[in-house]
């Protein structure tokens, strides 16, 4: 399993959360969002994944901000079709499909998208596409009917540590390939708090989550 920190925005945080070497950072291209992204992303390890996050943005938008800022994956918050993520994927490059739960869902929708993307990320459903700073009932899980990886989101911070290893202690826990952090890190709107993640980041390495 992994840590994607998400949500990056000053380019010294962004180099200071690099030190920690996080499987994955999220940068999000979407204009309402406090932590919209639109400056350069400095140079960052190779080991690092640097994800685009989108929310109902066009095929050219998207591949666009691919080119220019060498993206390694997409992170799609929308209402974007299985073609839509047919296409990136055809771009080599990982798709993670963003669905948001509360206290149940449907897990058929995700039928459509299994042999077009890479990932599933599960989020809080709430009033904006993601960013809602709160947990959804992650005992929904114990329905996926799916074998693909996904991400947990929403709302996970320290506070969420014992509940976290409970979760990652369950069988629904499987497929789980990567944990995702945001605002419950931040002193505000895309600025990380490098000493609570790096805490947050040994807690898991010593109870062999992370690798």
């Amino acid at each position: 399993m992994k840590l994607k920190i998400c949500g990056m925005k000053n380019e010294n945080n962004i180099l200071d959360v690099a030190e920690l070497n996080p499987g994955y950072m999220g940068f999000i291209f979407y204009e309402k969002s406090p932590r919209y992204f639109n400056t350069t992303i400095p140079e960052l390890p190779e080991s690092i994944k640097k994800i685009g996050v989108f929310v109902n943005a066009t095929f050219d938008f998207i591949r666009g901000k691919i080119e220019k800022h060498d993206l390694q994956g997409v992170q799609l918050h929308g209402d974007e079709t299985p073609e839509l993520c047919k296409s990136l994927k055809d771009l080599d490059i990982i798709v993670i499909k963003v669905f948001s739960i509360k206290n149940q869902f449907n897990f058929k929708v995700l039928e459509p998208f299994e042999d077009v993307c890479d990932y599933y990320l599960f989020d809080t459903k709430g009033k904006e596409p993601g960013g809602n700073g709160y947990t959804f009932n992650w005992n929904v899980l114990k329905k996926y009917p799916s074998i693909k990886p996904y991400f947990l989101s929403g709302g996970i911070g320290p506070k969420e540590m014992d509940a976290l290893l409970l979760f990652l202690k369950r069988p629904e826990s499987e497929f789980c390939a990567a944990i995702d952090l945001n605002s419950k890190f931040e002193t505000a709107a895309g600025l990380k708090n490098t000493t609570k993640l790096k805490t947050f980041q040994q807690k898991l390495i010593d109870t062999n989550y992370l690798r």
